[in-house]
């Protein structure tokens, strides 16, 4: 088994992403964004002044495919993530051999399509759209 990352509190609490001869669970289509603050000072008769004022937090999207047939539980994982959102939990986000944002991220948006059901009704294959937005602690 292979990890690749997780997006939780530790890698045995959150939603591990990993690929192995059983399992595949990984992150696909992520884009990563942030934007800056300015203020614009008019001035008569002559140009604006523009100020720099600060940062917006970071945001995060990545979708996440969860099928039964690749060695994951989806319901399992669809309650973490929504646990994680209703609670506003600050979860850290390691994909590879790097932590992504200053701090920690909580998760702002989830959508989820259902692909494919089993017999009984019950998820058996879907995909996951996640959004972050950074979470800073105040000493940043």
């Amino acid at each position: 088994m292979a990890v690749i990352g997780y997006l939780g509190e530790a890698a045995n609490t959150g939603v591990i992403f990993e690929v192995s001869d059983e399992t595949v669970e990984t992150v696909r289509n992520m884009v990563w964004s942030g934007s800056a603050r300015y203020a614009v000072h008019q001035r008569h008769m002559n140009h604006a002044l523009t100020e720099f004022t600060g940062l917006d937090p970071d945001k995060i999207s990545f979708d996440i495919t969860l099928a039964a047939d690749l060695g994951v539980e989806p319901m399992e994982e669809l309650v973490k993530l929504w646990t994680f959102k209703r609670q506003g939990t600050a979860l850290q986000l390691l994909l590879g051999e790097h932590g992504y944002g200053k701090y920690r991220w909580n998760i702002t948006s989830l959508k989820t399509k259902v692909e494919h059901t089993d017999v009984h009704g019950d998820v058996f294959w879907c995909t996951v759209s996640v959004s972050l937005l950074e979470c800073l602690s105040a000493y940043f």
